[in-house]
């Protein structure tokens, strides 16, 4: 009697669902898009852990609670979380919100499908290979594969696993058993995802052999080569090396030219990590940071970063074109890949990914792309670099502001340096006094919501900011409230 009357009593009612959700988007339209991304707005409105707790009320119950109580809760999420699309957030690689990509997430989430089959997603499924097609073309190349991947981390790790396997086929079935101790390469300067694929594919990272770099971060070819010979001698088999465009901090692109023609005469597969830079390519007067890319044997690339696509869009390209993807990664299951199926089947893709189940990350940057135009999106990437040169003229304007090093990308890195430090470089307490000051400038920004931005070491050097614009409604007087709050925040420490 009890499963007869649940059937009899559905569990959703679709008119109350549907007003939910409008009320629902409603909120969204006017706390998360409109404020979220009004200047006149707090970035953020700060709470410690148990505070926030208490104010979420985070606890799941054993009953429902009315609709009413669930749109605050909604109104409530939106409140206490950071405003990534604020125009005076600059605290991560990612920023800005774009409404075109945004209307492309929220179809995602409507239609709640997986990227893996044909059958499932016939417009992801094409829209996915055109994107990715133009994405290879933008690298160079007429042909390849490739897969969108669950950030750039992830991709990375793509690329580790198809070299090891392109090297060492049987590596696939019989595991460790039937590899050498290997070994691969990458600068100092690279992320730190290298390491963790390293250790999470079991390589491990003592055999990650970190490349000496130059002032600007950039890796040193020579040094490269050295390392090679290096491992080899102590027993290790090179197969991989990985070399960044856009290191995280200092914005640093390696010399691909010259680091493939190292990998070319030692017969290592070339990665270039351009999570971060890659977007550049899309601009004709900057594209020349990445002069040799089309050598690469694979590349990352996250479009949600500089293009401001919105998490996550981060896509794995790959030069081969003989299905070696599908290849490493597949495994047939019958249940989802049948081989009989009543359409060509070259259009299930999802054999190729280390994952079953796949988000949909295509469709916010083909619906942006359809929107501005590789045009707009140039503008968009020369945008940010006029954003960041200006910002560093202002900074040489300043006093108290001292630059790192002048910029290549653009990330901006600089010292505030306080009154009560101003002409006491030579005391032996000065660097670690200034090293509190980008610390304590920080909490203070974030106490008050006013802006966000991030901070580091660096070697030898104590902290500084990273300041970086991606948002595409940065204005000019963004950035210089963005200097004038630095210097108020700081002026009495």
């Amino acid at each position: 009697m009890a499963e007869s009357s649940s059937l009899e009593h559905p569990g959703l009612d679709r008119a109350a669902g549907e007003e939910f959700l409008q009320e629902a988007f409603r909120i969204l339209l006017e706390e998360g898009v409109r404020k979220g991304t009004d200047a006149a707005e707090k970035v953020c409105e700060w709470k410690e852990p148990r505070e926030l707790r208490e104010l979420l009320d985070l606890e799941l119950r054993r009953r429902g609670e009315p609709r009413q109580r669930l749109l605050q809760r909604c109104r409530d999420v939106l409140r206490y979380s950071v405003k990534t699309g604020h125009p005076r957030f600059f605290n991560q690689l990612f920023s800005g919100l774009d409404h075109h990509a945004l209307v492309g997430r929220l179809i995602t989430e409507t239609l709640n499908t997986s990227q893996y089959t044909y059958e499932i997603a016939p417009v992801f499924v094409l829209m996915e290979e055109a994107v990715l097609a133009k994405l290879r073309e933008l690298l160079g190349w007429s042909a390849g594969d490739g897969i969108f991947a669950p950030g750039g981390s992830v991709s990375n790790m793509y690329a580790m696993n198809v070299a090891r396997f392109h090297r060492f086929p049987r590596s696939k079935r019989e595991g460790s058993w039937a590899l050498p101790r290997l070994a691969l390469f990458t600068s100092r300067e690279s992320h730190y995802s290298i390491q963790k694929g390293a250790a999470f594919l079991g390589i491990g990272t003592d055999n990650v052999y970190l490349v000496g770099t130059d002032e600007r971060g950039k890796m040193l070819p020579e040094q490269l080569e050295k390392e090679i010979e290096r491992a080899r001698a102590e027993g290790s088999e090179p197969f991989f090396v990985n070399a960044t465009c856009g290191t995280t901090v200092l914005g640093a692109f390696d010399p691909l030219r010259r680091v493939a023609d190292v990998c070319q005469r030692h017969g290592l597969w070339l990665h270039v990590d351009a999570a971060w830079g890659g977007s550049a390519l899309l601009s004709r007067e900057h594209r020349h940071l990445l002069d040799g890319i089309e050598r690469a044997d694979s590349v990352a690339w996250n479009p949600h970063k500089m293009l401001s696509v919105g998490l996550q869009c981060s896509a794995f390209l790959l030069r081969d074109s003989s299905g070696l993807l599908q290849r490493c990664h597949g495994a047939g299951a019958t249940y989802l890949f049948q081989p009989d199926k009543f359409y060509d089947v070259s259009y299930d893709t999802g054999d190729k990914s280390v994952q079953c189940g796949r988000r949909v990350d295509c469709l916010k940057l083909w619906l942006l792309w359809k929107a501005l135009g590789t045009e707009g999106l140039e503008r968009r990437v020369d945008r940010a670099f006029a954003c960041t040169q200006y910002l560093a003229e202002e900074l040489k304007r300043r006093e108290g502001f001292q630059l790192v090093l002048e910029p290549e990308f653009v990330n901006l890195c600089f010292w505030f340096v306080p009154p009560s430090l101003r002409g006491q470089e030579g005391s032996a307490d000065y660097c670690s006094r200034l090293g509190k000051v980008a610390p304590a400038i920080k909490e203070r920004m974030m106490r008050s919501g006013s802006m966000m931005v991030g901070y580091q070491p660096h070697g030898a050097r104590v902290n500084f900011f990273r300041q970086v614009v991606t948002n595409p409604a940065v204005t000019r007087a963004d950035l210089d409230f963005f200097l004038d709050e630095i210097e108020r925040l700081g002026r009495d420490l």
